[in-house]
């Protein structure tokens, strides 16, 4: 599975116990070819944020769902809670294999990094010498990252799992010092750069 979404919803204040049981079944009525990758909710960074990853089978699945939920009159269920929604669409980079299922967290770091317009090729290359030995023992693993096929483009989005806020600094500081991470030439590409960190809802697949 290469063809990714993500929507993130940012709800109302003091929301999130609500809407979580209603998100969790409305989910669970997608069509065929879509799967439930993870869903979060945002502990450091803009508050009552939701964040939904979904995988697809093809981009025929991709588009049906999608016209499912333009279409639905509350194809979330949350629709009272909602202030905000976006859902923009991702490709897996050629390289990895997202984590399997499982309890990898349950800090899961989002970052996002619009590039500049030449930027995606050298960033892909950097990344496939570099992701190796950033992800190798002594440090941590990276579910997968994924570059955007819809809205402002190029940018790109990777996923982060940490046991513990101790053991991303811890790491994170070791892989620069170490010279494995940032990947070469990656900070040519970069004109912003966004990260939230998001806890798992309970009934989310990556935990």
């Amino acid at each position: 599975m290469h063809l990714y979404e993500l929507i993130r919803f940012t709800l109302r204040v003091r929301t999130p116990a609500q809407a979580l049981p209603r998100l969790q079944a409305a989910l669970a009525e997608a069509g065929e070819g879509v799967s439930l990758a993870g869903c979060w909710l945002s502990e450091i960074g803009p508050q009552n944020t939701v964040a939904v990853l979904r995988g697809f089978t093809s981009n025929d699945a991709r588009q049906a769902e999608r016209e499912r939920v333009l279409l639905a009159p509350d194809a979330f269920g949350i629709g009272e809670f909602v202030l905000d929604q976006q859902i923009d669409d991702y490709r897996l980079f050629p390289f990895l294999e997202p984590l399997a299922p499982g309890k990898h967290g349950p800090f899961y770091e989002l970052r996002e990094y619009n590039l500049v317009t030449s930027g995606l090729a050298p960033t892909l290359e950097g990344w496939h010498k570099a992701v190796g030995p950033r992800t190798a023992d002594g440090y941590s693993t990276v579910y997968a990252a994924f570059y955007a096929t819809s809205g402002r483009v190029p940018r790109y989005l990777h996923i982060w799992p940490y046991a513990s806020l101790e053991q991303r600094l811890d790491v994170r500081t070791r892989a620069v010092q170490d010279g494995v991470w940032p990947p070469e030439n990656s900070g040519p590409q970069l004109k912003e750069m966004n990260s939230v960190v998001y806890l798992p809802a309970g009934f989310s697949p990556l935990a």
